[in-house]
């Protein structure tokens, strides 16, 4: 289901469905990351779930988010503060990562996978959030957040540039909005 107007960059709260039949496949993603054949596989049949706080504490924007898939896959959870800032984070799936994230300006965006395609109207507005992910792993992943348009419907979408190495994957997560 597409996104209401009243879900915003500036608003994400709610329940998210990956759409995978907009989305990007991310098997490479995941195997390039170290996520074994098994969950991957896993993964790929499930559903997966967004369930996200967007606040702000103390005049910090922040977006917490609960990841769950169907099947008995274990979740997880991202807790991003807008500032800037390195953090520490641990998971089971993906180690041990430092991430930063912050709102940007759309004209700020210098990629041109991660700046092509959003609805320009809010991007200019509210801005997108940017993430950026560094894992101990040796690999990277720049993420921006904001909403798209495909088939004459708004979807929050988050476009990723992974980098491991020379190699460089681009891919696109495009969610339904759940009521």
């Amino acid at each position: 289901m597409a996104a209401p107007p009243t879900i915003t960059s500036k608003n994400l709260t709610g329940k998210f469905f990956m759409n995978k039949t907009l989305s990007d496949d991310l098997d490479e993603v995941l195997k390039e990351q170290g996520v074994s054949w098994l969950i991957r596989k896993a993964i790929s049949i499930a559903t997966i779930t967004l369930d996200i706080k967007h606040y702000t504490e103390e005049g910090v924007e922040h977006i917490d988010i609960e990841q769950s898939a169907t099947g008995g896959i274990k979740g997880t959870t991202e807790n991003r503060t807008l500032d800037w800032k390195e953090r520490p984070h641990e998971d089971y799936l993906f180690g041990k990562l430092t991430g930063q994230s912050r709102r940007i300006k759309l004209e700020e965006v210098t990629d041109e996978f991660l700046k092509a395609g959003w609805l320009e109207g809010e991007a200019k507005e509210d801005g997108l959030v940017e993430s950026f992910v560094v894992s101990v792993n040796g690999w990277s992943a720049h993420q921006i957040w904001g909403f798209e348009e495909f088939d004459g419907k708004r979807y929050y979408t988050r476009h990723l540039k992974f980098e491991k190495g020379e190699t460089e994957l681009l891919r696109k997560m495009v969610y339904d909005y759940f009521v």
